[in-house]
């Protein structure tokens, strides 16, 4: 009977042990983390994220240089935690040790999805914990060659600034910018990262008196290209306004596709005549997509009772209708978008160009045409220059605000 007695605390405090156990597996401690996409034996991506809880609902916002993606849909099973990113067609599946997360990434937005291990720990706010040796101030713009003296040569502008010991920037292209880099520099070394929920970037070199040399480029799983970079103030890419174009014979655009809801939207529609309309080549794997949407989506809800009208025609990683209209639907949301968003059924470039006919060739997603009140084609725009590009960003703003409002008053 006395050892009966003595079984009621020892069986309350094994549950007592439990329920707390439980309970802290699932939680997840609030605060800064350091994450680490493991993209190969030897690379690894850093990035920071930061952890809020608001009335026990958990969030989570991704840090690239001054950008926070906010992340909302979390799931927490005990000591399992299931990350969905937004827009993007990618998660985060991991195990939740209290100071640490272990598991992986899958991005689900290719044909064959990839998984990628990741690691977090807790309260660690450095991206790169490489010490620094005589840091050295990174110049602002510079002349890079991808793949240099292969068929596949190709050139970028680099544009960085150095604040607090820090490297911030990107590179643009032809087809678009690599969005917010974030990383360091000093005398020996060069290496910037990010990551968006679609695209996983490290950027490295070395240091050679002013240049960057033995540059590699490593994007995901599989991607690797070789670079090298110099100070050049004055260089630049080709006029985007010059590399897709009417064919000869042509003046207007025509289509006919299906929105979400799956009604049939043409431009010869009567919402579009005299207005003036923006079309907009997207798909919503695409980061630079995402950028431009963001832009248009506040530009639209601003001059719609002026007279534009904005569409965009979706090129999706996948030809199924509903899977398509789905990943549609969340992009509106993330944006709040109020424009038609249209899925041709159809996938990458090559598909764009046999969807458009009457243009050269489609380079790049995005690639946006602005039609005048009278149906004609005025200009097609390569690429998109966000946010991460600074000036270039405002001038395109600027550039296209005063486009738009010369083509209402006409």
């Amino acid at each position: 009977m006395h050892l009966q007695k003595n079984r009621i605390p020892l069986i309350v405090l094994i549950i007592l042990s439990i329920t707390t156990l439980l309970h802290s597996q699932n939680t997840l401690k609030t605060g800064i983390w350091r994450g680490v996409l493991k993209l190969n034996d030897s690379i690894d991506l850093p990035f920071n994220f930061e952890i809020k809880n608001s009335a026990d609902k958990f969030s989570i916002n991704i840090i690239n240089q001054n950008e926070r993606i906010s992340v909302t849909e979390l799931v927490l099973k005990t000591d399992s935690v299931f990350i969905q990113m937004p827009v993007f067609n990618s998660e985060f599946r991991l195990k939740n040790s209290g100071n640490s997360l272990n598991g992986v990434w899958i991005n689900r937005s290719r044909k064959d999805p990839v998984s990628i291990p990741f690691t977090a720990v807790y309260n660690e706010p450095r991206r790169f914990l490489m010490p620094y040796k005589n840091h050295a101030l990174i110049k602002e713009r510079w002349k890079v060659t991808f793949e240099p003296g292969t068929k596949d040569e190709y050139f970028s502008v680099g544009l960085f600034q150095t604040i607090n010991n820090k490297v911030f920037g990107t590179f643009t292209t032809e087809t678009g910018d690599y969005r917010y880099l974030e990383g360091f520099s000093d005398d020996t070394k060069f290496i910037v990262s990010c990551f968006d929920g679609a695209h996983a970037y490290v950027f490295k070199a070395e240091r050679r008196n002013s240049a960057l040399v033995k540059g590699h480029f490593y994007s995901g799983k599989s991607g690797h290209e070789t670079w090298v970079a110099v100070p050049d103030a004055q260089f630049d890419l080709r006029d985007p306004y010059a590399l897709t174009f009417l064919k000869p014979g042509y003046t207007k655009i025509d289509f006919s596709f299906k929105n979400t809801e799956g009604k049939t939207v043409s431009l010869s529609d009567e919402k579009f005549k005299n207005k003036v309309v923006i079309i907009q080549l997207m798909g919503t794997w695409c980061p630079n997509c995402m950028d431009e949407t963001k832009f248009l989506s506040g530009f639209y809800d601003e001059y719609k009772k002026k007279g534009i009208e904005v569409v965009g025609l979706a090129f999706e990683r996948t030809t199924d209708f509903n899977k398509a209209a789905g990943n549609l639907i969340r992009l509106k949301t993330r944006f709040n978008v109020n424009y038609e968003l249209l899925i041709t059924e159809k996938t990458g470039k090559d598909q764009a160009s046999e969807a458009l006919p009457m243009l050269n060739a489609i380079m790049a997603f995005p690639t946006t045409i602005y039609i005048d009140k009278k149906g004609a084609v005025r200009k097609i725009y390569t690429g998109f220059y966000g946010p991460a590009t600074g000036e270039k960003y405002t001038h395109y703003v600027q550039e296209t605000t005063t486009f738009i409002e010369e083509l209402l008053n006409e």
